[in-house]
């Protein structure tokens, strides 16, 4: 036999075998990115929800003192996630940046009140539990009004459950859509060798033994795919962060790490049982069936 002879299947079989790990790669990719997309477009509805100020006006009678006590007691609240003071010399400082004039100058005194600006935890970030809050906020004497932008946080709230969705359903269809094109990326290379396995099992060969080779080279190349994707989307992120700076306060490297190990975890799954399934069907087919 000719070394060309001797080497044409085993050329075969290894380019075989590269394009269904790069192809697997490329799958697991684009499902990493989605994985990615959810988890900052979760972190940047959270950044959102918690950055919506309730500011708590305080009577122009009330002493700094009783006011930074009132502070305290709020920030031991389970709604609230941090205050800050705005004394009466601060909130004229800011407003008069923002006019780019002094008021007060104009005015003769400063009629701004002192404040505290409330931030809530995420998941009180909402119409119904704000209410509650301003509730139990407006008992106290201290308190003269309590402002917000109502209209703001509804269509923060509205906005944020569309996203949502919209992903969620995305990432169903492509995870869908990535366990059909890995199965059928493997089964078109187990298709290459089902004379192979049929020869072997005509020999005598049992089922476990004949599997058992192509089972492990499955999940082999499922886990070689895997890591080229996790690679492939670790240098996106450092790629997307370094042009786009405002993303760095949205990174989870621990929710990062998760959507990895699923990736990997996906490769090695659907890899595994693609190839089961795959060599089962030939095991099982009559001989005359294979020239299909």
């Amino acid at each position: 036999m000719s070394t060309y002879e001797e080497g044409s299947p085993r050329k075969k079989t290894k380019s075989v075998y590269v394009s269904t790990v790069i192809s697997i790669a490329l799958v697991l990719l684009m499902t990493g990115l989605l994985g990615l997309i959810l988890v900052h477009a979760k972190n940047l509805s959270k950044y959102v929800k918690e950055n919506i100020v309730l500011n708590i006006i305080v009577n122009d009678n009330v002493n700094e003192g009783d006011v930074l006590a009132m502070q305290k007691d709020l920030e031991k609240d389970p709604y609230v996630l941090r205050t800050e003071y705005i004394s009466k010399e601060l909130a004229a400082k800011n407003l008069k940046e923002d006019l780019g004039e002094d008021f007060v100058e104009y005015l003769g005194h400063n009629p701004l009140l002192p404040s505290i600006d409330v931030y809530l935890k995420e998941q009180y970030a909402n119409t119904d539990s704000i209410q509650t809050f301003i509730q139990k906020s407006a008992k106290n004497s201290r308190v003269k009004e309590v402002i917000y932008q109502e209209s703001l946080i509804d269509m923060v709230n509205k906005n944020i459950r569309i996203i949502g969705i919209v992903v969620l359903g995305f990432t169903i269809v492509l995870l869908i859509i990535a366990v059909a094109l890995i199965n059928n990326t493997i089964r078109l290379a187990i298709y290459s060798q089902r004379f192979l396995i049929k020869s072997m099992q005509l020999i005598g060969a049992t089922k476990n033994f004949i599997r058992k080779p192509y089972l492990l080279y499955g999940i082999f190349h499922g886990l070689l795919g895997a890591m080229i994707a996790v690679l492939l989307l670790i240098f996106t992120l450092q790629f997307a962060q370094k042009q786009i700076p405002d993303l760095v306060f949205l990174r989870n490297w621990y929710e990062f790490g998760a959507i990895f190990l699923i990736v990997v975890a996906l490769g090695i799954v659907i890899s595994g049982f693609s190839t089961y399934f795959a060599v089962t069907k030939y095991l099982k087919a009559k001989s005359h069936s294979l020239y299909r």
